[in-house]
């Protein structure tokens, strides 16, 4: 049975659903085209995948692929209006339109698909739950840390999968949820909880912000939850579904066949067949069937750069957080990264 405590969590929602009425086909491009720009709901400040800079640029993971989709619709990376938004209040966004696309270190799941009607079109960033403490705690693995506070995030599923965790383990945890990423961290920083659990990339990037610097403190090796992070969209419009998933795809393609955001405009040249096409905007069909610019791949590719380029600019080897990728590779490599067929 659904527990009601979570039935009544997503009430509202299911509410907001029926109230904003059902989408037609292709209704979300045009209505993003007629304003000439994407509302792209990303988090209020996560280093390396969403957060603002010293000139108030928006810069990350998450903030970059609002941007190749703006590129492949409005052919112009930067008509993109970021949206902060709280855990807890990022799928009523979406639901009453105040947003089109979630991007906010959000997992799939099929509480969330079903019953919030919404899409996860693909995975951008594959992760899992984990636990940091403070170096001086003396913890070292998660079964050192049997009884004691856990700041966690509200409107997450790091909240139900502490509470399984811990009864499954017998363990006397004691959950202060928090409402908000900056308060999270805050929190923790300040000594209200022993540990602090998120996904293991969002704690990454809150331990080189903490208070006398990284070398403090411990993300500990465990993972207790499979996290696949994806964009988000309104589940009543496959056409906007669609585009979103394969500007993600074509920039894990571009990966695969060593197209760059330097080189694009000759590398697509080279290839033929139904990647060739896609990738040089020659398949005008496929791109006015998702409402797109013919050359969106092309234009997608040259604002962010392939997916290996985003990654590691923004959370790998060219970044502070330096996060190994992973499952996050090309299914070539060992990892989960690969696209459809296009034909």
């Amino acid at each position: 049975m659904f527990e009601r405590g979570r039935l009544l969590a997503v009430l509202p929602l299911l509410l907001g659903t029926w109230l904003g009425g059902n989408l037609q086909a292709g209704e979300v491009v045009d209505r993003i085209k007629a304003r000439d720009e994407l509302r792209c709901g990303v988090s209020e400040g996560i280093p390396g995948f969403s957060a603002q800079d010293a000139a108030g640029r928006w810069r990350g993971l998450d903030a970059d692929f609002c941007r190749a989709v703006a590129a492949a619709l409005l052919g112009d990376a930067e008509k993109v209006l970021f949206v902060p938004l709280r855990a807890s209040t990022r799928f009523p966004a979406l639901q009453a339109r105040k947003i089109d696309l979630l991007v906010r270190n959000t997992t799939w799941t099929l509480t969330r698909e079903a019953l919030l009607q919404v899409q996860f079109p693909a995975v951008l960033f594959y992760d899992g739950q984990a636990f940091m403490v403070a170096k001086s705690s003396g913890i070292a693995r998660l079964a050192d840390f049997r009884e004691g506070r856990v700041c966690v995030g509200k409107g997450t599923t790091h909240e139900a999968n502490l509470t399984d965790h811990a009864r499954i383990h017998g363990l006397d945890w004691q959950p202060l949820v928090i409402d908000s990423t900056p308060a999270l961290a805050e929190a923790f920083f300040a000594g209200r909880c022993q540990v602090c659990t998120a996904d293991a990339a969002e704690l990454a990037a809150m331990r080189v912000r903490a208070p006398g610097g990284p070398q403090a403190f411990v993300i500990l090796p465990e993972r207790i939850s499979r996290e696949p992070l994806g964009p988000v969209v309104a589940g009543d419009d496959p056409q906007w579904a669609s585009l979103v998933r394969w500007v993600l795809y074509s920039l894990v393609l571009a990966e695969e066949y060593g197209v760059t955001q330097t080189n694009v405009e000759t590398r697509v040249r080279e290839f033929g067949g139904a990647t060739g096409r896609l990738l040089s905007g020659q398949d005008s069909r496929l791109a006015r069937a998702l409402g797109a610019q013919d050359d969106w791949v092309i234009r997608a590719i040259r604002a962010v750069g392939n997916y290996g380029e985003l990654y590691e600019r923004n959370v790998g080897s060219a970044s502070e957080l330096g996060i190994e990728r992973g499952l996050n590779r090309l299914w070539s490599e060992g990892g989960l990264m690969y696209a459809p067929p296009i034909d």
